[in-house]
């Protein structure tokens, strides 16, 4: 089988379900695991592949999202004959379900389903404990220059809402709203996370934060974005994640 994934938590989650092998073709940014991608061909990145290429690599497959891959992309990969596999999970549940998905597609059922069951009995365990402790507001940073948050209807916020997490920019139109910091001043958030990508805030951007008015007293924790978006390969890790995350937040330590 040949297999071409513009997806780098797919990619990932191919070498987790020992289908790495069939890969011909990955993005630019398919970086997991490294030592195992370095010797793929690369077709682009995840907005701007060669689709002339991967025509050309006939794959028997070609994982795309919907929100990471564009739509002309999948279009033109259609047209041309190749079958495609497509996935976007906005929640947990959804995520586990594709696990299963794509192990249907290349023949790993066996592990794929042992993955998503483990990750299954690890999220219903997570959600029963988070029943037993008090909320955590908090906003969700994934960009500077504008600010940009994670909003409602996304795959982090139900992660994060199920460990008990309650995300102020839920009810904003856009999945991804860009904000003026007075506006994150008044969503009153207990706690600001930072993610590592797509923006990788460190912790100047912290002291940025603090420096202004009304952000000054709340809490700040730098978040792996892998672990707390990447779904598929990081589901099972990220619900761990998620979870002492915030009770980091309910208990910080020193």
């Amino acid at each position: 089988m040949r297999v071409v994934s513009l997806i780098p938590s797919t990619t990932e989650l191919l070498f987790q379900l020992g289908a790495g092998d069939c890969l011909v073709g990955i993005t630019d940014w398919c970086i997991h695991p490294s030592e195992k991608v370095a010797a793929i061909e690369k077709v682009g990145g995840t907005k701007n592949p060669n689709v002339a290429r991967i025509i050309e690599l006939a794959p028997d497959w070609v994982f795309v999202n919907e929100e990471e891959n564009r739509l002309e992309d999948s279009q033109a990969l259609e047209a041309a004959g190749l079958r495609l596999h497509h996935s976007f999970p906005k929640t947990v549940e959804a995520s586990i379900e594709m696990i299963r998905s794509v192990g249907d597609a290349v023949g790993a059922q066996g592990k794929a389903q042992a993955c998503a069951d483990q990750a299954a009995q690890e999220w219903d365990r997570v959600r029963r404990l988070a029943q037993q402790e008090r909320p955590v507001r908090y906003a969700y940073l994934i960009w500077r220059k504008p600010w940009m948050a994670a909003g409602g209807d996304t795959y982090l916020t139900d992660l994060l809402g199920g460990v008990g997490g309650i995300n102020v920019m839920a009810d904003e139109e856009e999945r991804y709203p860009a904000f003026e910091l007075d506006a994150l001043v008044e969503a009153q958030p207990e706690v600001v996370l930072l993610c590592s990508e797509p923006f990788p805030f460190q912790a100047k951007h912290v002291e940025e934060l603090r420096s202004f008015q009304g952000l000054e007293p709340l809490s700040y924790f730098l978040a792996d974005g892998e672990a707390l978006t990447w779904h598929g390969s990081r589901t099972l890790p990220g619900i761990g994640y998620a979870w002492e995350l915030l009770q980091g937040v309910r208990s910080p330590r020193g």
